[in-house]
């Protein structure tokens, strides 16, 4: 027992030197402030003597009440004023009450460890045990109360200490002790529940509601026994909603409403998941009701809609269908697009509102962004596009526009994190591909899915374009990060479609496909490069990756086609259409000069040259083997003949060419690749051609490669001789 009197005699103490600490400071407060009246007494009276004229007999010219007048900014327009921080006031609340938390937090495990100590030496009985913890709760809550006066928010957390402290001796006493019935523990906790929520409108405390609503949500766990009372469970969390929505509408405390909303998602989503049934569709309902009121209250009072309310609309919109969606399709309920097309209406009529007064400004725009963005959920839906990405993907778009309306930057916060969520869930979608069989023609669920984020993924890149022309902001890397992405959904979702339908070829042909769709993918977007607002460093890219898949297919992929005609797997005719990649390498060939930035670096002009040479040198490479080759066993021999006569020829006149455009143009780089090709050529020629020869072929190979070098020769000196003239002849008449 000496425990216990020492722990008295320690909270006496604590109690003296608290009081007469508290009374130094009112003291201390009290001449300062009489030091503040003398101080400012004289100034005031200076002031009063200077300024004999009030401000009401000044006379205020019209023009100058006109020009004082505040403007109210347009829907159009954007906001001016730096945006604060939305998180600055829970930082600035948490620096000056840390300490208060802290505390109450240390009271309340104190209390408990002196409990269980208590428990431990047999002092209490259990009765006993939870009417002490009554007690103390009860007892930190009257402490709380006598302070609330000279410290509002120090009270709120004392009080809301004391709360905690019932709702756990609540817990514990039907837990532990089992002194009461489920039925009598939950009444408990709901009177607790209901004197804090009265509490916190009397003492006017946002803070202490929290508290209530804290332990208001949790009371279902602390009391549960592990079975599944859905009905009792969700009609509580109603009243306790609306009795949020009460609290809400008088005192306009939206963290109110954002608490219970998100306890509430989280009951409602572990019963669909856990155990979907037709009844939580009535909870989906009446919450939903519920929350779009709580969004709308400063619509119905102010005719305006916050940040938060429309961050609101937009979450109760999406989170509900999805549950409600989910739940159908688990339960096989047809048709799942009531209930977009349902909150679509409700949105429809608040759209149709602000149009029969003619007022086009914000609320009118989310209203109709909202009842279009449903209306397409409800048709990705119908035709049997994957719940959670289309969902996702619509919502991103309508967050972004949403931003671009309001210019708010929590919006493009929500954004650029719902954005990764929508690629890894079609990242999921496209996995499918590998289990699904007999899937149709464009018209099936996984690619009907892939339309609606390639849709969506469009509609981003021309907001997100917009967003920065209106804001002029210099956002290159995060916008360009995001076109990248975008353009490789797009990429993907097409290429994933084609390839599924064409899986039945054989691999060279499926190869070569994916590979020609490819080049052309990336040839549109280079072709349509201003209209799309691509930037120079994703052309150049571009351009590169371009020039990496020619190559590609005309070397790999040609000799698996070839070698997959000759073992009659494929028709010489496809060969043909792999052939369709020249198209568009001999556009860009004459169209990159247009990109200034693609030769900027030497290596450029190397990659675009190695590229040509390898395009030519197949090409020329595998139509000689279709055409001299019939069986498979012969292919060798030709091959050698290939590399040994015709291949040197093929690369002097590369090189001779490549030579002849340095001279024209003044490109020293394409000189230094011509000379260096011949000098390859005439290596492999004297190392190796030569001695695999025979007599003719030897002496037709020298003389023609000697006829080319030669004539490439003088055609080098004629074009020297010419530029020299030239040079010369503008030395003499500088005029000309």
């Amino acid at each position: 027992m000496s425990g216990v009197f020492l722990a008295i005699l320690i909270i006496v103490i604590i109690f003296f030197i608290f009081n007469n600490l508290n009374n130094k400071i009112r003291k201390l407060e009290k001449e300062v402030f009489d030091l503040n009246l003398k101080i400012n007494q004289p100034q005031q009276d200076a002031a009063a003597q200077q300024q004999p004229v009030s401000n009401e007999e000044i006379p205020i010219p019209h023009q100058i009440r006109e020009t004082v007048t505040p403007i109210e900014n347009t829907p159009e327009e954007l906001p001016s004023t730096p945006q604060k921080d939305w998180l600055e006031p829970v930082f600035n609340f948490l620096k000056q009450n840390v300490l208060t938390i802290i505390g109450i937090f240390t009271l309340v495990l104190g209390i408990g460890y002196f409990v269980k100590y208590a428990i431990d030496k047999n002092w209490i009985g259990e009765t006993a045990r939870a009417g002490i913890g009554l007690a103390v709760g009860a007892g930190i809550m009257l402490t709380g109360h006598f302070l609330r006066k000279n410290y509002a928010v120090f009270a709120s957390i004392i009080t809301g200490g004391g709360i905690a402290v019932l709702y756990f001796t609540t817990t514990i006493a039907f837990r532990e002790y089992h002194l009461f019935t489920q039925n009598i523990a939950f009444v408990i906790t709901t009177l607790i529940t209901i004197i804090s929520i009265l509490l916190a409108y009397y003492y006017r405390s946002e803070v202490l509601i929290i508290f209530a609503l804290l332990g208001g949500f949790s009371a279902p766990l602390m009391i549960s026994t592990g079975q599944s009372n859905y009905l009792f469970l969700f009609t509580y969390l109603t009243l306790l909603n609306i009795g949020m929505l009460t609290i809400a509408f008088l005192k306009n405390w939206k963290s109110v409403g954002w608490t219970s909303y998100i306890f509430t998602c989280i009951y409602l989503f572990s019963w669909t998941v856990k155990q979907p049934e037709l009844l939580s569709i009535v909870f989906y309902i009446i919450n939903y009701i519920i929350f779009y009121i709580f969004a709308l209250q400063d619509y119905f009072k102010k005719n305006i809609l916050s940040v938060w309310d429309t961050l609101m609309l937009v979450l109760i919109n999406f989170s509900s269908i999805i549950g409600l969606i989910y739940i159908f399709n688990t339960l096989s309920y047809e048709p799942i697009i009531i209930f977009p097309l349902l909150f679509a209406t409700a949105n429809a009529f608040l759209l149709l509102k602000e149009y029969g007064k003619k007022n086009f400004g914000f609320s009118y725009s989310i209203f109709a962004a909202l009842t279009i963005s449903l209306i397409t959920v409800a048709a990705a839906l119908q035709f049997k596009a994957h719940l959670i990405t289309s969902v996702w993907a619509v919502e991103a778009s309508l967050l972004l526009y949403i931003w671009k309306k309001s210019g708010h930057s929590i919006f493009k916060t929500c954004f650029y994190v719902l954005f990764p969520l929508v690629i890894i869930a079609q990242i999921m979608t496209w996995s499918e591909y590998l289990n699904k069989e007999n899937l149709g023609i464009i018209f099936n669920p996984v690619f009907l899915t892939s339309l609606v984020t390639v849709t969506t993924t469009i509609i981003n890149l021309f907001l997100l374009k917009k967003i920065n022309e209106a804001r002029k902001q210099d956002d290159s890397f995060f916008e360009n990060l995001f076109a990248v992405v975008s353009y490789t959904v797009i990429y993907v979702a097409l290429l994933l479609e084609i390839t599924y339908h064409i899986s039945d070829m054989p691999w060279p042909a499926i190869t070569s496909i994916g590979l020609l769709f490819s080049i052309y993918y990336i040839f549109i977007l280079l072709l349509f490069k201003k209209k799309l607002g691509i930037e120079s460093i994703i052309q150049t890219g571009l351009i590169y990756l371009f020039l990496i898949l020619i190559a590609l297919n005309a070397s790999f992929a040609a000799s698996a086609v070839v070698t997959a005609v000759l073992e009659k797997k494929l028709t010489s005719g496809f060969y043909m259409i792999h052939l369709l990649h020249w198209a568009p390498f001999i556009y860009m060939l004459w169209n990159t000069a247009s990109s200034s930035d693609f030769y900027k670096t030497k290596i450029s002009y190397w990659m675009i040259s190695i590229v040509l040479v390898i395009a030519i040198s197949c090409g020329f490479y595998h139509t000689y083997i279709l055409s001299s080759v019939d069986d498979i066993s012969l292919v060798y021999k030709a091959q050698e003949h290939f590399n040994i006569l015709y291949l040197p020829i093929i690369w002097t006149v590369l090189a001779s060419i490549f030579i002849y455009i340095s001279l024209k143009r003044n490109i020293p780089e394409y000189s230094r690749i011509g000379f260096v090709l011949i000098g390859i050529m005439v290596l492999k020629l004297y190392s190796y051609d030569v001695w695999q020869m025979d007599n003719i072929s030897r002496i037709t190979a020298f003389i023609i490669l000697g006829i080319i070098l030669l004539l490439s020769s003088f055609t080098f000196q004629r074009l020297k001789n010419i530029i020299k003239n030239m040079v010369d002849k503008k030395e003499e008449n500088p005029k000309d």
